[in-house]
């Protein structure tokens, strides 16, 4: 019997070729040494999914795998991870969803899902408490995310099943096309949703009636209580849970933060007409939450008139409103709403989509491609039309949209001609809305993420827009004020190594980084220390979670040099080096990236001049065969 609450103490490995379904007790150790979500993917993709395995090949692993703390009564308990080796990137890869499918899949009895090979045909996974089968999805095949959902719950009679689903994007290979789970929320990066159409998955379809045990009740309804209250009484909450991410367009813009036209600014001057205020005047129908969330910030919209009337959708995020808004120098917010729901029907991450369509608009605007390239599509900025049929093309890779279903940095070496300066890209995945010129921390976050280009790996909140209390109760008097000067480089290596480690634990236990741990910044190590032990019964200090994500982020490391990733590979765009930016609190700055890439590897223990962990630190963490298999020193 396992022996640690807060776990079902049984995975879930599906053999896709031979349609065998096996249930495996969870390894104890996996939890101790990594504790679930994150984790646990990562230590299965080190083990599994070596450099010889092409990311759409059945040889990868794609799992969903939930924590510790999900389906609790801990606040914002409602996240799944899903892991697999990025076809976008080709390294690490993995995406993170809140919504119900984590925790439904915890109250059927599962801590993950492991699926490998490939079927034959088109199939879907069916999960009823022990009650497991594969079958035929060929008339789901094509059909939308929501579509597919329906006939799903129409099929079971039950209409509380929640479900993970690819569109027409992950069927035809789209290499960022995500997962969408029940409702509407996106495991939209890296493209494993290409993943999990290379396998012929359609869906996973889950129904749970079970508990989730905690090991000291009594303790953990106690600290989840207090967590809840704190939440509730940041100053922060009423405006997160009023706006969600939306909320912060408007804070974004004049710090010249706001990615606009491909990166070649950082303001936006239509920014009024896509800020909150004009988003819920516009289309606010009502407030929806995740499992176990008090904050709410997702929201239900509806346009009740114009050439898009009718349309509704949640999930409207700060990132959709500028790749698909400001990015490609689009004001108008009906089609952004239209774009937005379009990515969630054919299943696509809205961020790399966004940036390969700005991407173009930005090469048609040097010259570097013209209609012969463009299968005659004059590609010019603020065309809402343009971006609404260029999002259908990449979909069913028609046309140009075939190469630009490829990615910036792929795409970008197939048009050759100096195109590759303009691909805002690390690493191979497309930059979020950051301007790191404004925030510095962000800019090396984007460069050490271990997924390539992220916001929510390190996550650096606490320069965002000043937070000197958080600053001071986390670090101390003597980081101030550098610390909380998004302009200033120093001490920026260690708050993105702290995020990094602390991001890797948030994300492996299955509570939300936008709630009380890094937005609202309410919840921190010795708060997650106190209550994973109340859940698990595993005896947990500060300094052993610390340990823990440490060790995570250094095994992400381990995988991505053992793919050849290299300090080489830590590096920004050119445009962030060597062009000032022109906007707002940003204007004149650059990235200097190299000092902050010296003191980050110096805190880390790896060899700075490789990037690459040494064999002390990874003794140090109990990963020893990590340096033999990459023969480090």
């Amino acid at each position: 019997m396992f022996p640690y609450h807060g776990y079902t103490g049984k995975c879930l490995y599906v053999d896709l070729t031979t349609g065998q379904i096996e249930p495996r007790e969870y390894d104890t150790a996996l939890a101790e040494q990594y504790l679930g979500g994150n984790g646990l993917g990562t230590r299965l993709l080190w083990e599994q999914v070596g450099p010889e395995v092409d990311p759409l090949s059945p040889e990868n692993l794609l799992i969903f795998a939930t924590g510790p703390l999900c389906g609790t009564l801990m606040p914002n308990s409602g996240r799944v991870e899903v892991i697999a080796k990025s076809p976008l990137t080709g390294i690490y890869g993995d995406a993170n969803a809140g919504g119900f499918f984590g925790p439904e899949l915890k109250f059927a009895g599962w801590d993950a899902i492991v699926l490998a090979g490939q079927a034959p045909h088109p199939v879907y996974l069916t999960i009823a408490d022990d009650q497991v089968g594969l079958l035929d999805a060929h008339d789901l095949w094509g059909l939308s995310t929501s579509q597919t959902e329906a006939v799903i719950r129409r099929d079971c009679g039950d209409s509380q099943v929640k479900t993970a689903t690819i569109g027409p994007a992950g069927e035809r290979l789209v290499r960022f096309a995500g997962i969408q789970l029940t409702p509407q929320r996106s495991a939209a990066r890296c493209g494993l949703g290409a993943v999990m159409g290379s396998k012929r998955l359609k869906a996973i379809a889950v129904r749970g009636r079970g508990p989730v045990r905690v090991a000291d009740p009594a303790r953990f309804h106690e600290l989840s209580t207090e967590f809840h209250h704190r939440l509730r009484a940041n100053p922060l909450f009423a405006t997160v849970s009023a706006h969600g991410t939306p909320g912060i367009v408007a804070l974004m813009n004049p710090l010249g933060r706001f990615p606009t036209k491909n990166f070649q600014m950082g303001s936006f001057p239509e920014v009024d007409k896509i800020s909150v205020e004009a988003l819920q005047a516009r289309a606010l129908v009502r407030h929806l939450s995740c499992f176990g969330c008090p904050i709410g910030c997702n929201k239900l919209y509806c346009l009740t008139d114009g050439p898009h009337a009718g349309l509704a959708l949640s999930s409207v995020e700060y990132e959709t409103l500028n790749s698909l808004g400001s990015c490609v120098w689009n004001a108008d917010l009906d089609s952004i709403l239209a774009a937005n729901y379009l990515c969630d029907e054919v299943g696509m991450d809205s961020i790399s989509a966004g940036r390969v369509i700005s991407f173009a608009m930005e090469l048609w605007e040097e010259g570097i491609i013209n209609l012969d390239d463009t299968n005659g599509l004059a590609m010019h900025w603020g065309d809402k039309a343009l971006v609404l049929r260029l999002l259908k093309m990449i979909a069913t890779r028609q046309g140009f949209g075939d190469l630009l279903a490829e990615g910036v940095r792929r795409a970008a070496q197939s048009i050759g001609r100096g195109a590759e300066q303009y691909a805002m890209h690390v690493k191979g995945m497309e930059i979020p809305a950051q301007d790191g010129r404004a925030q510095k921390s962000m800019g090396l976050a984007h460069a050490t993420s271990s997924r390539g280009a992220d916001h929510l790996k390190a996550f650096p909140t606490i320069d965002e827009t000043g937070y000197p209390e958080e600053g001071r109760r986390r670090y101390g008097e003597r980081y101030l004020p550098e610390l909380v000067d998004p302009l200033a480089t120093k001490y920026k290596p260690m708050l993105v190594k702290d995020g990094e480690d602390l991001g890797a634990v948030v994300d492996s236990v299955g509570v939300c980084k936008s709630g009380g741990t890094f937005v609202l910044a309410e919840i921190y190590w010795p708060d997650l220390a106190a209550v994973l032990e109340a859940a698990t019964g595993i005896e947990m200090s500060e300094e052993r979670l610390k340990r823990i994500g440490e060790r995570i982020y250094n095994l992400q490391r381990c995988y991505n040099v053992w793919h050849g990733i290299s300090r080489a590979d830590d590096r920004l765009p050119r445009r962030f080096a060597e062009e000032p930016s022109p906007s707002g609190n940003a204007r004149g700055q650059i990235i200097d990236l190299e000092p902050m890439l010296d003191e980050y590897y110096t805190l880390r223990g790896w060899d700075p001049t490789t990037g690459w962990p040494t064999a002390e630190k990874l003794r140090e963490l109990g990963l020893e065969e990590a340096a033999k298999r990459l023969n480090l020193r």
